[in-house]
């Protein structure tokens, strides 16, 4: 039987006899037939050298991978990368110091990691490279989170306190911009971090390839880095710019300084765990508190970002001071009385909840930390006392769109907030409501009702919330309404694309907030307010430093409002100035101390 898989190399090569054409009879072929004549041979079909030649080859790259692995484009990537790298280490956490020449200087965190890299063999350098390049880019993330509440807080992120704040900054975005620009804004930050971290961890990959091609001029490298880093610390070489040293430490530093933040946090947690439990009121009898306001109606207003530099700031007092100045004369001709001072709020540009949790617990709230313990704690707070000794207990909260369970901590028997209030108006950029409806609102559901109880009641009114557009009107009390009347007055304002052009506009809307807030509240008490009120308005911080600038401090106006003599009276000793706007040295008070100096000169024995 003939075989029919044979190799070329098993096969026997057959002895072949040159012949001519005429000596070799050409078979006949029958018309028809499709088989070969037989020649006594069987031929080889399976030829493994032919199968060897048809097979594919290895796959080609494609017009791009060709295109990258050129070698001056190669090159160029390996260059940037570096760079990358390299701008990376030196990246600042501060706007302003987002410049060219805070990238002139030597990175001592480069010579560090080239020596560690080198140090590894091949798969441990990749990994560490990886990781390393991830965390470089956390970094560079972190730093962006702090430009932002440099320019709205005025403080640094807080990586172990401040991740709750975004539930917060979502919310704002969503009531001031609607949900698209809510959604615009999330894609955007995902968007943002997938690309820091895929572009630093790609190019310390790449930087972690050149430096495994030749270990020797690596070393050398990493060495040269560090000799001039010492060199520029030790003779202290400054950069282009102004007090900056050319030797550079600044992802070092900032890594150790978060840490440290998070220790302090810690301890600060400890800290406060004791500092809850000891209140000078906890064992007071309500029969010998607040004895000075029987039978008075005490409102604490916080009127949102008024601090301090709206008073005195040369680019916004000249519009808010006659209204103070006003207001001051206004309520004099009314019967009332005025007493003013500062208080130095807990946070700066947001945060107002830290803000009223201080006013009315008498503890130093300044991060969420401390709020969320609070809340948990059995703390007294002025509201709770007030309800103790007699008061009925009322939050009226404009800004709230949802339920407020704080409101039971804080001992409020009732809460009044953007779902109740009956509000059928449009929308002030986040401020669901302008302020006069709100203290309209409020006369009618409680103020002006028959047969109540001597009341106390907390107010945060919001018209100056940022952004500052567009701003309500002064109406006439009697058109207010259900606030329809409104619609008209948000087509003819300002919108928020229009001021946010330029920080003079922001500024100057802003102040005109003020003067609104001012206004409404200072005509409200010579209105609506009888012989027993006793109005307490102070800011709860100062606006974000594109209003404020840089180093602005963290002061806010406080005034006392009476219609009694005796009220104001009993708050002599306190020094404050004569009307609503608080002499520049007038007392300065930290705010947490205002709740136990106001029990105390409201308080039996005081007088």
């Amino acid at each position: 039987m003939p075989q029919t898989d044979l190799a070329d190399e098993q096969s026997p090569e057959p002895e072949i006899t040159e012949v001519s054409d005429e000596q070799s009879p050409t078979p006949e072929i029958t018309e028809g037939t499709t088989d070969a004549p037989d020649t006594g041979i069987t031929e080889n079909t399976a030829d493994p050298a032919a199968e060897r030649l048809d097979a594919p080859g290895p796959k080609q790259p494609g017009r791009v991978r060709r295109f990258l692995r050129h070698r001056w484009i190669s090159r160029g990537l390996t260059v940037l990368a570096c760079l990358i790298v390299f701008a990376a280490l030196l990246y600042p956490n501060v706007l302003k110091r987002l410049t060219p020449g805070s990238f002139t200087r030597i990175p001592v965190e480069a010579a560090i990691g080239i020596a560690v890299l080198i140090a590894l063999p091949r798969r441990p350098r990749r990994v560490t490279a990886a990781l390393g390049g991830v965390v470089l880019g956390w970094v560079v993330l972190e730093k962006c989170l702090d430009m932002g509440f440099f320019q709205v807080l005025n403080r640094p992120f807080d990586p172990v306190l401040d991740w709750v704040l975004f539930d917060d900054a979502y919310d704002f975005v969503h009531e001031s911009y609607g949900p698209a620009g809510a959604f615009g804004a999330v894609a955007a930050i995902v968007l943002l971090v997938t690309v820091v971290l895929g572009i630093t961890t790609w190019a310390t990959l790449r930087v972690t390839t050149l430096l495994g091609e030749d270990r020797r001029k690596s070393a050398f490298t990493a060495g040269g880095i560090a000799t001039a880093w010492a060199l520029s610390l030790a003779f202290g070489i400054p950069t282009v710019l102004p007090h900056v040293p050319l030797a550079a430490r600044t992802t070092l530093s900032y890594a150790w300084d978060r840490a440290s933040q998070a220790r302090d946090g810690i301890r600060n947690e400890a800290a406060f765990a004791r500092e809850v439990k000891v209140d000078a009121f906890q064992n007071v009898p309500p029969t010998q508190l607040l004895t000075g306001l029987t039978g008075k109606d005490v409102m604490l207003t916080f009127v949102e970002s008024y601090g301090r530099n709206a008073v005195e700031a040369p680019n916004l007092a000249p519009g808010v001071d006659p209204v103070l100045q006003a207001g001051t004369a206004k309520l004099k001709a009314a019967g009332f009385t005025s007493r003013s001072g500062w208080l130095t709020s807990p946070t700066f540009g947001g945060g107002s909840w830290l803000a009223h949790s201080t006013t009315m617990s008498g503890l130093w709230i300044n991060n969420q930390s401390r709020y969320r313990n609070l809340t948990a704690s059995t703390r007294l707070t002025l509201p709770s006392l007030f309800r103790s000794a007699g008061w009925d207990t009322v939050s009226v909260m404009p800004g709230a769109t949802r339920a407020w369970p704080e409101g039971n901590f804080y001992g409020f028997n009732r809460v009044w907030d953007s779902r109740n209030l009956g509000y059928t108006g449009p929308k002030f950029s986040w401020a669901p409501m302008p302020d006069q409806y709100t203290l309209k609102k409020f006369s009618e559901v409680e103020y002006t009702k028959a047969g109540r109880k001597p009341l106390f009641v907390e107010m945060p009114l919001v018209s100056s919330h940022t952004p500052w557009a567009p701003i309500p009107e002064f109406l006439d009390w009697d058109q207010v309404g259900d606030g329809s009347v409104y619609n008209g007055i948000v087509a003819n304002q300002p919108t928020k694309a229009e001021i946010w052009t330029a920080s003079a506009k922001v500024r100057k809307e802003y102040g005109k907030s003020i003067q609104y807030t001012v206004t409404t509240l200072v005509d409200w008490i010579t209105k609506y307010g009888n012989d027993n009120l006793v109005m307490v308005f102070l800011g709860d911080h100062q606006p974000s430093p594109v209003v404020t600038g840089d180093n602005a401090s963290h002061d806010v106006p406080i005034t006392i409002v009476a219609k009694d003599p005796a009220v104001i009276d009993r708050i002599a000793s306190w020094n404050w100035t004569d009307g609503i706007k608080p002499a520049t040295d007038a007392p300065v008070w930290p705010m947490n101390t205002f709740r136990d100096r106001f029990l105390t000169a409201m308080s039996e024995g005081s007088h």
